[in-house]
Protein backbone atom coordinates (compact mmCIF):
# COMPACT_ATOMS: atom_id res chain seq x y z
CA UNK A 1 0.00 0.00 0.00
CA UNK A 2 2.94 2.34 0.71
CA UNK A 3 4.18 1.85 -2.87
CA UNK A 4 0.79 2.87 -4.29
CA UNK A 5 0.69 5.92 -2.02
CA UNK A 6 4.17 7.02 -3.12
CA UNK A 7 3.20 6.43 -6.76
CA UNK A 8 0.14 8.64 -6.38
CA UNK A 9 2.05 11.39 -4.56
CA UNK A 10 4.80 11.44 -7.20
CA UNK A 11 2.15 11.99 -9.86
CA UNK A 12 0.25 14.67 -7.96
CA UNK A 13 3.04 16.81 -6.47
CA UNK A 14 4.21 18.37 -9.77
CA UNK A 15 0.62 19.10 -10.71
CA UNK A 16 -0.09 20.71 -7.34
CA UNK A 17 2.89 22.99 -7.84
CA UNK A 18 1.63 24.00 -11.28
CA UNK A 19 -1.83 24.69 -9.86
CA UNK A 20 -0.39 26.96 -7.18
CA UNK A 21 1.62 28.90 -9.77
CA UNK A 22 -1.38 29.18 -12.03
CA UNK A 23 -3.56 30.51 -9.22
CA UNK A 24 -1.24 33.46 -8.81
CA UNK A 25 -1.72 34.72 -12.37
CA UNK A 26 -4.26 37.28 -13.53
CA UNK A 27 -5.63 34.82 -16.07
CA UNK A 28 -7.81 33.27 -13.36
CA UNK A 29 -10.15 36.22 -13.74
CA UNK A 30 -11.16 35.02 -17.20
CA UNK A 31 -14.87 34.58 -17.89
CA UNK A 32 -16.46 31.19 -17.24
CA UNK A 33 -18.21 29.51 -20.18
CA UNK A 34 -21.12 27.24 -19.23
CA UNK A 35 -22.18 26.39 -22.80
CA UNK A 36 -21.78 22.59 -23.31
CA UNK A 37 -21.07 20.69 -26.52
CA UNK A 38 -23.37 17.80 -27.38
CA UNK A 39 -22.21 14.90 -29.54
CA UNK A 40 -23.80 11.66 -30.59
CA UNK A 41 -22.90 8.37 -32.29
CA UNK A 42 -25.36 5.87 -33.74
CA UNK A 43 -24.25 2.48 -35.08
CA UNK A 44 -26.90 0.21 -36.60
CA UNK A 45 -26.03 -3.00 -38.40
CA UNK A 46 -27.20 -6.15 -40.12
CA UNK A 47 -25.31 -9.44 -39.68
CA UNK A 48 -25.55 -12.69 -41.58
CA UNK A 49 -24.01 -15.70 -39.86
CA UNK A 50 -22.65 -17.74 -42.76
CA UNK A 51 -21.69 -20.66 -40.50
CA UNK A 52 -25.24 -21.29 -39.23
CA UNK A 53 -27.33 -19.48 -41.88
CA UNK A 54 -28.79 -17.01 -39.35
CA UNK A 55 -29.59 -13.28 -39.48
CA UNK A 56 -30.01 -10.38 -37.06
CA UNK A 57 -30.27 -6.61 -36.82
CA UNK A 58 -28.64 -4.69 -33.98
CA UNK A 59 -28.25 -1.17 -32.66
CA UNK A 60 -24.67 -1.50 -31.47
CA UNK A 61 -24.42 2.01 -30.05
CA UNK A 62 -26.67 5.04 -29.56
CA UNK A 63 -24.38 7.34 -27.60
CA UNK A 64 -24.96 10.87 -26.39
CA UNK A 65 -22.27 12.91 -24.68
CA UNK A 66 -22.02 16.34 -23.10
CA UNK A 67 -18.64 18.03 -22.73
CA UNK A 68 -17.62 21.49 -21.65
CA UNK A 69 -15.07 23.79 -20.07
CA UNK A 70 -16.45 25.56 -17.01
CA UNK A 71 -13.16 27.32 -16.36
CA UNK A 72 -9.78 27.74 -17.97
CA UNK A 73 -8.42 24.50 -16.46
CA UNK A 74 -11.60 22.61 -15.50
CA UNK A 75 -13.57 20.49 -18.00
CA UNK A 76 -16.06 17.65 -17.82
CA UNK A 77 -17.65 14.88 -19.82
CA UNK A 78 -20.81 12.83 -19.32
CA UNK A 79 -21.69 10.10 -21.83
CA UNK A 80 -24.50 7.57 -21.90
CA UNK A 81 -25.19 4.75 -24.37
CA UNK A 82 -28.94 4.44 -24.84
CA UNK A 83 -28.62 1.10 -26.63
CA UNK A 84 -25.45 -0.98 -26.35
CA UNK A 85 -26.89 -4.08 -28.03
CA UNK A 86 -30.23 -3.15 -26.44
CA UNK A 87 -28.86 -2.27 -22.97
CA UNK A 88 -28.60 1.26 -21.55
CA UNK A 89 -25.20 2.03 -19.98
CA UNK A 90 -23.63 5.02 -18.30
CA UNK A 91 -20.15 5.42 -19.79
CA UNK A 92 -17.88 8.40 -19.15
CA UNK A 93 -18.61 10.68 -16.20
CA UNK A 94 -15.50 12.59 -15.19
CA UNK A 95 -14.00 15.94 -14.26
CA UNK A 96 -10.62 16.92 -15.71
CA UNK A 97 -8.21 19.47 -14.27
CA UNK A 98 -5.66 20.87 -16.74
CA UNK A 99 -3.50 23.39 -14.86
CA UNK A 100 -1.06 23.66 -17.76
CA UNK A 101 -0.88 22.45 -21.35
CA UNK A 102 1.31 19.57 -20.20
CA UNK A 103 -0.64 18.19 -17.22
CA UNK A 104 -4.11 16.64 -16.85
CA UNK A 105 -5.79 15.04 -13.84
CA UNK A 106 -8.98 13.08 -14.55
CA UNK A 107 -11.23 11.69 -11.81
CA UNK A 108 -14.42 9.67 -12.28
CA UNK A 109 -15.66 7.09 -14.81
CA UNK A 110 -13.27 6.95 -17.74
CA UNK A 111 -11.49 4.71 -20.21
CA UNK A 112 -8.46 2.95 -18.77
CA UNK A 113 -5.21 4.03 -20.50
CA UNK A 114 -4.39 0.67 -22.06
CA UNK A 115 -3.97 -0.42 -25.69
CA UNK A 116 -4.45 1.72 -28.80
CA UNK A 117 -7.59 0.25 -30.31
CA UNK A 118 -9.24 0.09 -26.88
CA UNK A 119 -9.03 3.89 -26.62
CA UNK A 120 -10.52 4.53 -30.07
CA UNK A 121 -14.11 5.82 -30.13
CA UNK A 122 -16.70 3.76 -32.10
CA UNK A 123 -17.08 6.33 -34.90
CA UNK A 124 -13.32 6.02 -35.55
CA UNK A 125 -13.26 2.23 -35.93
CA UNK A 126 -11.91 0.84 -39.17
CA UNK A 127 -14.02 -2.34 -38.89
CA UNK A 128 -17.56 -3.05 -37.76
CA UNK A 129 -16.32 -5.42 -35.04
CA UNK A 130 -13.31 -4.74 -32.83
CA UNK A 131 -10.22 -6.93 -32.77
CA UNK A 132 -9.68 -9.63 -30.13
CA UNK A 133 -7.30 -7.26 -28.35
CA UNK A 134 -9.95 -4.57 -27.92
CA UNK A 135 -12.93 -6.82 -27.20
CA UNK A 136 -11.56 -9.90 -25.42
CA UNK A 137 -8.20 -8.81 -23.98
CA UNK A 138 -8.74 -5.24 -22.76
CA UNK A 139 -10.00 -5.84 -19.24
CA UNK A 140 -12.25 -3.22 -17.66
CA UNK A 141 -12.35 -0.90 -20.66
CA UNK A 142 -13.91 1.69 -18.34
CA UNK A 143 -13.54 1.98 -14.59
CA UNK A 144 -13.83 4.50 -11.78
CA UNK A 145 -10.61 6.06 -10.61
CA UNK A 146 -7.93 8.70 -11.01
CA UNK A 147 -5.60 9.24 -13.99
CA UNK A 148 -2.68 11.65 -14.35
CA UNK A 149 -1.24 12.49 -17.78
CA UNK A 150 1.81 14.45 -18.86
CA UNK A 151 2.23 15.52 -22.51
CA UNK A 152 5.42 16.85 -24.11
CA UNK A 153 4.99 18.41 -27.56
CA UNK A 154 8.46 19.76 -28.47
CA UNK A 155 11.33 18.09 -30.39
CA UNK A 156 10.36 14.49 -29.49
CA UNK A 157 6.62 14.49 -28.68
CA UNK A 158 5.43 11.95 -26.12
CA UNK A 159 2.82 11.50 -23.41
CA UNK A 160 2.70 9.44 -20.21
CA UNK A 161 -0.55 8.38 -18.52
CA UNK A 162 -0.93 6.50 -15.23
CA UNK A 163 -4.04 5.64 -13.25
CA UNK A 164 -5.49 3.85 -10.23
CA UNK A 165 -8.95 2.25 -10.48
CA UNK A 166 -11.40 0.43 -8.22
CA UNK A 167 -11.41 -2.68 -10.38
CA UNK A 168 -15.06 -3.44 -9.64
CA UNK A 169 -16.45 -1.81 -12.78
CA UNK A 170 -18.84 1.11 -13.24
CA UNK A 171 -21.80 -0.24 -11.29
CA UNK A 172 -20.24 -1.49 -8.04
CA UNK A 173 -18.82 1.77 -6.73
CA UNK A 174 -19.84 1.35 -3.07
CA UNK A 175 -17.43 -1.52 -2.47
CA UNK A 176 -14.31 -0.77 -0.39
CA UNK A 177 -11.08 -1.86 -2.05
CA UNK A 178 -7.84 -3.30 -0.71
CA UNK A 179 -6.37 -3.86 -4.18
CA UNK A 180 -6.55 -1.26 -6.93
CA UNK A 181 -6.20 -1.91 -10.63
CA UNK A 182 -3.21 -0.10 -12.12
CA UNK A 183 -2.79 1.07 -15.72
CA UNK A 184 -0.10 3.08 -17.50
CA UNK A 185 0.62 4.07 -21.09
CA UNK A 186 3.44 5.81 -22.94
CA UNK A 187 2.91 7.20 -26.46
CA UNK A 188 5.83 8.41 -28.61
CA UNK A 189 5.82 10.27 -31.93
CA UNK A 190 9.45 10.24 -33.17
CA UNK A 191 8.49 11.53 -36.62
CA UNK A 192 5.36 12.84 -38.30
CA UNK A 193 2.66 10.23 -38.95
CA UNK A 194 4.41 7.52 -36.90
CA UNK A 195 3.30 6.53 -33.40
CA UNK A 196 4.59 3.95 -30.91
CA UNK A 197 2.89 3.04 -27.65
CA UNK A 198 3.65 0.80 -24.67
CA UNK A 199 1.08 0.12 -21.97
CA UNK A 200 0.31 -2.16 -19.04
CA UNK A 201 -2.79 -3.04 -17.08
CA UNK A 202 -2.78 -4.93 -13.78
CA UNK A 203 -6.26 -6.21 -12.84
CA UNK A 204 -7.82 -8.54 -10.28
CA UNK A 205 -11.36 -9.43 -11.42
CA UNK A 206 -11.50 -12.45 -9.09
CA UNK A 207 -8.98 -14.12 -6.77
CA UNK A 208 -6.26 -14.11 -9.45
CA UNK A 209 -4.31 -10.98 -10.42
CA UNK A 210 -3.58 -10.66 -14.13
CA UNK A 211 -0.97 -8.45 -15.78
CA UNK A 212 -1.30 -7.34 -19.40
CA UNK A 213 1.49 -5.79 -21.46
CA UNK A 214 0.77 -4.09 -24.79
CA UNK A 215 2.87 -2.71 -27.64
CA UNK A 216 1.51 -1.02 -30.74
CA UNK A 217 2.65 0.94 -33.78
CA UNK A 218 0.67 2.86 -36.38
CA UNK A 219 1.80 4.69 -39.50
CA UNK A 220 0.00 6.99 -41.91
CA UNK A 221 1.34 8.03 -45.31
CA UNK A 222 -1.05 10.11 -47.41
CA UNK A 223 -4.05 7.83 -48.09
CA UNK A 224 -2.48 4.73 -46.51
CA UNK A 225 -2.82 3.76 -42.85
CA UNK A 226 -1.43 0.64 -41.12
CA UNK A 227 -1.44 -0.59 -37.51
CA UNK A 228 -0.05 -3.52 -35.55
CA UNK A 229 -0.61 -4.37 -31.90
CA UNK A 230 0.44 -7.19 -29.55
CA UNK A 231 -0.68 -8.12 -26.02
CA UNK A 232 0.93 -10.56 -23.58
CA UNK A 233 -1.05 -11.55 -20.49
CA UNK A 234 0.29 -13.33 -17.39
CA UNK A 235 -1.56 -14.82 -14.42
CA UNK A 236 -0.60 -14.76 -10.75
CA UNK A 237 0.88 -18.04 -9.43
CA UNK A 238 0.70 -19.45 -12.99
CA UNK A 239 -3.01 -20.08 -12.46
CA UNK A 240 -3.56 -20.17 -16.24
CA UNK A 241 -1.34 -20.49 -19.27
CA UNK A 242 -0.11 -17.10 -20.51
CA UNK A 243 -2.38 -15.58 -23.16
CA UNK A 244 -1.19 -13.82 -26.30
CA UNK A 245 -3.05 -11.79 -28.90
CA UNK A 246 -1.99 -9.81 -31.95
CA UNK A 247 -3.56 -7.74 -34.68
CA UNK A 248 -2.38 -6.11 -37.92
CA UNK A 249 -4.48 -4.19 -40.43
CA UNK A 250 -4.21 -1.79 -43.34
CA UNK A 251 -6.54 0.79 -44.86
CA UNK A 252 -6.24 2.74 -48.13
CA UNK A 253 -8.44 5.78 -48.79
CA UNK A 254 -9.55 6.32 -52.39
CA UNK A 255 -11.12 9.78 -52.88
CA UNK A 256 -14.17 9.99 -55.16
CA UNK A 257 -14.39 13.70 -56.12
CA UNK A 258 -16.73 13.03 -59.07
CA UNK A 259 -19.38 11.44 -56.83
CA UNK A 260 -21.19 14.04 -54.72
CA UNK A 261 -22.89 11.40 -52.60
CA UNK A 262 -19.57 9.78 -51.70
CA UNK A 263 -16.35 11.27 -50.30
CA UNK A 264 -14.14 8.19 -50.48
CA UNK A 265 -13.99 4.40 -50.58
CA UNK A 266 -11.53 2.66 -48.25
CA UNK A 267 -10.59 -1.01 -48.71
CA UNK A 268 -9.58 -2.55 -45.36
CA UNK A 269 -7.92 -5.84 -44.44
CA UNK A 270 -7.15 -7.25 -40.98
CA UNK A 271 -5.63 -10.36 -39.44
CA UNK A 272 -5.88 -11.06 -35.71
CA UNK A 273 -5.44 -14.03 -33.39
CA UNK A 274 -5.55 -14.96 -29.72
CA UNK A 275 -4.69 -17.99 -27.62
CA UNK A 276 -6.98 -19.41 -24.91
CA UNK A 277 -7.99 -16.55 -22.61
CA UNK A 278 -9.25 -16.43 -19.02
CA UNK A 279 -11.15 -13.38 -17.76
CA UNK A 280 -13.31 -14.19 -14.73
CA UNK A 281 -14.79 -17.72 -14.82
CA UNK A 282 -13.71 -20.14 -12.06
CA UNK A 283 -14.83 -23.71 -11.37
CA UNK A 284 -16.06 -24.92 -7.95
CA UNK A 285 -12.48 -25.54 -6.84
CA UNK A 286 -11.38 -22.01 -7.78
CA UNK A 287 -9.45 -23.04 -10.89
CA UNK A 288 -9.36 -20.69 -13.90
CA UNK A 289 -11.45 -21.76 -16.87
CA UNK A 290 -11.31 -20.69 -20.50
CA UNK A 291 -13.62 -17.74 -21.25
CA UNK A 292 -12.47 -17.28 -24.86
CA UNK A 293 -11.05 -20.14 -26.91
CA UNK A 294 -8.01 -19.46 -29.05
CA UNK A 295 -8.80 -18.58 -32.66
CA UNK A 296 -7.66 -16.69 -35.74
CA UNK A 297 -9.62 -14.39 -38.00
CA UNK A 298 -9.27 -12.64 -41.35
CA UNK A 299 -11.53 -9.63 -41.93
CA UNK A 300 -11.85 -7.85 -45.25
CA UNK A 301 -14.14 -5.21 -46.64
CA UNK A 302 -14.77 -1.56 -47.44
CA UNK A 303 -15.65 1.71 -45.75
CA UNK A 304 -17.93 3.95 -47.80
CA UNK A 305 -17.68 7.53 -46.47
CA UNK A 306 -20.74 9.48 -47.56
CA UNK A 307 -20.68 13.07 -48.81
CA UNK A 308 -22.51 14.59 -45.84
CA UNK A 309 -21.56 17.63 -43.71
CA UNK A 310 -21.25 15.27 -40.72
CA UNK A 311 -19.43 11.94 -40.40
CA UNK A 312 -21.46 9.15 -41.99
CA UNK A 313 -19.95 5.79 -42.97
CA UNK A 314 -21.15 2.44 -44.23
CA UNK A 315 -18.86 -0.45 -43.25
CA UNK A 316 -19.05 -3.68 -45.21
CA UNK A 317 -17.05 -6.58 -43.69
CA UNK A 318 -16.72 -10.33 -43.99
CA UNK A 319 -15.09 -12.24 -41.13
CA UNK A 320 -13.58 -15.71 -41.60
CA UNK A 321 -12.68 -17.54 -38.37
CA UNK A 322 -10.24 -20.42 -37.81
CA UNK A 323 -10.45 -22.50 -34.62
CA UNK A 324 -8.21 -25.26 -33.32
CA UNK A 325 -9.19 -28.86 -34.00
CA UNK A 326 -12.18 -30.00 -31.98
CA UNK A 327 -13.83 -26.59 -31.67
CA UNK A 328 -16.72 -25.98 -34.04
CA UNK A 329 -16.83 -22.66 -35.88
CA UNK A 330 -20.13 -20.76 -35.56
CA UNK A 331 -18.75 -17.28 -36.17
CA UNK A 332 -18.17 -16.60 -39.89
CA UNK A 333 -20.27 -13.58 -40.74
CA UNK A 334 -21.11 -10.81 -43.17
CA UNK A 335 -21.65 -7.41 -41.52
CA UNK A 336 -23.18 -4.23 -42.93
CA UNK A 337 -22.95 -1.36 -40.47
CA UNK A 338 -24.15 2.24 -40.78
CA UNK A 339 -22.46 4.86 -38.59
CA UNK A 340 -23.40 8.49 -37.99
CA UNK A 341 -21.46 10.91 -35.79
CA UNK A 342 -22.83 14.38 -35.05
Amino acid sequence: MKIRFLFLMCCLLPVAADLQAHAATKKDTAAINYIPEIHGTVRAKYEYNASDNLHRFQVRNARLSVTGNIYRYISYKAEVDLSDEGVMKMLDAFIRYSPTRQWDITIGQQKVPFSTENLRSPHLYYFANRSFIAKQMSHDVRDVGLMVRYSHTKIFPFSVSAGLYNGSGLYEQKEWQNNFNIAARVVMNPIDNLEFSLSMNSVKPNTIRMNLFDASINWTQKQFHAEAEYVYKTYEKRAFKDTQAAMVFACYNIPTPKWKALKKISPVLRYDFMTDNHKTTLDDAGNCLVDDYGRQRITGGFIFSLGTPFMSDIRLNYEQYFYNNGIENHDNKLVVECVVRF
